[in-house]
């Protein structure tokens, strides 16, 4: 599958930008649990940040094992009830949505109305090798109860404490997916911007809708990873089709790739406008993708539906959705004994030990997703 020069270009030049940006580095703490300024004021510059080096090898490697594990338990086709073994396949009998399909680096929502509308405009859809598949999976939704190491993931007690410095100490969850981008037959995703509750609230702000932490387990490049709009997060309203139209393609010129090294931590705010392209690369990517809101941007709002199920967003929904904080963090300091655990504050006074009965009481745990 061959890349036309000005794709090559648009690539590289978005690489060049991308480093020129002051938003990359390890997580740094000052004072008690506060986010070093100097992160803090890059990412509400920019929409995002690089933690780089966040999942160290060994993580990487229990990361990958169990990355093989879980992609066997798939299914073997779009509505097949068992894998590749015979078993019942991920997803079967769930009431959530989990295993999403779609044909070969197509664009499966830009364009149409599905998520609200929030994918306007559809992406360029390269033609695939004759020997691709015609279909393949590109997202799976409620990881956690589907994988020990996405789940030891969450529990990790820097991401979390990135998460308490620009929430809240009382941030809440928002939902777990895994994204995936195989070589040559991975799907693009349509520039969009997440959230659909607050943009006309007078409440609105720049972190109004949350962010995401993407964790690469192999790494992403221009050519398989996320692209974000830097600034577009403070935006109330953002013209996607006239920015598509204005550039003459899908490749926007603000737009800067996210490049990630393996065991990176990208977070995003999700008001920024984002997307990525079909990767035609020769490079898989796998993210962990784990959101995080502020309780009073979910207290008391109504689902979206894009995600979890449509209901009104109570104390009652916040609690029990909480708790997957309070089993991940147990479930890590299981796996890594030597590490400092986190302290979330609204599941500290439960007994969330992760074990046989926990993880009967998360399946289906997606249902609960506190979608804004």
């Amino acid at each position: 599958m061959e890349r036309t020069a000005d794709i090559e270009r648009y690539f590289a030049d978005g690489e060049r930008r991308a480093y020129e940006l002051d938003n990359r580095g390890p997580i740094r703490f000052v004072g008690d649990g506060a986010l070093h300024p100097s992160i803090v004021e890059a990412y509400w510059e920019h929409g995002f940040y690089i933690f780089e080096g966040v999942f160290g090898a060994e993580e990487l490697a229990d990361i990958e094992a169990d990355l093989e594990r879980f992609r066997r338990r798939l299914p073997v086709a779009r509505g097949a009830e068992v894998d590749v073994d015979g078993n019942p396949a991920i997803g079967v009998g769930l009431e959530a949505q989990n295993v999403i399909w779609a044909k070969t680096l197509s664009d499966p929502v830009g364009g149409s109305s599905q998520s609200h509308g929030r994918h306007p405009v559809k992406m360029s859809e390269p033609e695939a090798d004759a020997d691709a598949p015609t279909e393949v999976v590109y997202v799976v939704h409620g990881s956690l109860q589907h994988s020990d190491a996405c789940l030891r993931a969450y529990g990790h007690p820097g991401l979390l404490g990135v998460a308490a410095a620009l929430n809240g100490r009382d941030f809440t969850p928002f939902n777990e997916v895994l994204f995936v981008k195989d070589p040559g037959v991975g799907p693009s995703v349509a520039w969009h911007r997440d959230g659909v509750t607050h943009w006309d609230s007078p409440e609105w702000d720049q972190g109004a809708h949350g962010f995401n932490f993407m964790g690469q387990v192999f790494g992403c490049t221009p050519a398989n990873g996320v692209w974000v709009v830097p600034g577009t997060h403070k935006m109330r309203d953002v013209d996607i089709p006239g920015m598509v139209a204005e550039a003459g393609s899908d490749r926007l010129p603000n737009a800067v790739p996210l490049v990630c090294a393996p065991g990176d931590v990208a977070i995003t705010n999700r008001q920024t406008v984002h997307g990525s392209f079909a990767n035609t690369s020769p490079d898989c990517r796998v993210t962990l993708n784990m959101g995080f809101h502020r309780r009073a941007s979910v207290l008391g709002q109504t689902g979206s539906g894009i995600h979890g199920s449509v209901g009104v967003l109570d104390a009652d929904r916040i609690a029990e959705r909480s708790k997957m904080i309070g089993w991940a963090i147990d479930a890590r300091q299981q796996r890594y004994s030597d590490e400092t655990p986190f302290d979330y504050e609204p599941t500290a006074a439960l007994d969330l030990a992760f074990d046989d009965a926990a993880r009967a009481a998360i399946v289906d745990y997606n249902r609960l997703d506190l979608s804004v």
